[in-house]
């Protein structure tokens, strides 16, 4: 069993899911959207296990680019077999690239060896409603995980 946030290994984070009742549609199988919940969750606690705590990392961005936020730019996403109630998922992410303004990272839902769910997410960094440059601290957290 993992713990709550997952962990980090070979570079890549791993987290578990237990599918339950409410992430599934009217067939019993999990709800496209609901991979996206996620997938949320794992790229949250991947910057979290990366020490990152995320409050004060922000405050320090804060000070770079006021009103700055991550946003979703792209995603795009394949989804290859359906998961089940009471299915243990491993959902895994990783950092492709971390450019100026954007940072992409691929991810995976797995149950066991089969992956179900394969995405690329593009996160974007604004401030003031435009793109910026990724301040220094969280550019240096994700490329440290690159290494």
């Amino acid at each position: 069993m993992l713990p709550l946030d997952g962990e980090i290994r070979d570079g890549r984070h791993h987290m578990q899911v237990r599918v339950y009742y409410e992430d599934t549609d009217f067939s019993g199988i999990v709800y496209h959207a609901n991979y996206l919940r996620f997938m949320e969750r794992g790229r949250t606690n991947h910057l979290r296990l990366m020490g990152a705590e995320q409050h004060a990392l922000f405050a320090q961005a804060e000070t770079e680019s006021p009103g700055f936020a991550f946003v979703v730019r792209s995603m795009h996403l394949d989804f290859l077999k359906p998961a089940r109630m009471d299915d243990v998922l491993d959902v895994v992410t990783w950092p492709v690239a971390v450019k100026g303004a954007s940072i992409t990272l691929a991810q995976e839902v797995r149950r066991g060896e089969d992956v179900l769910v394969k995405a690329e997410v593009r996160v974007a960094f604004i401030s003031g409603g435009r793109a910026q440059p990724i301040p220094k601290s969280i550019r240096q957290l994700m490329k440290a995980d690159l290494i």
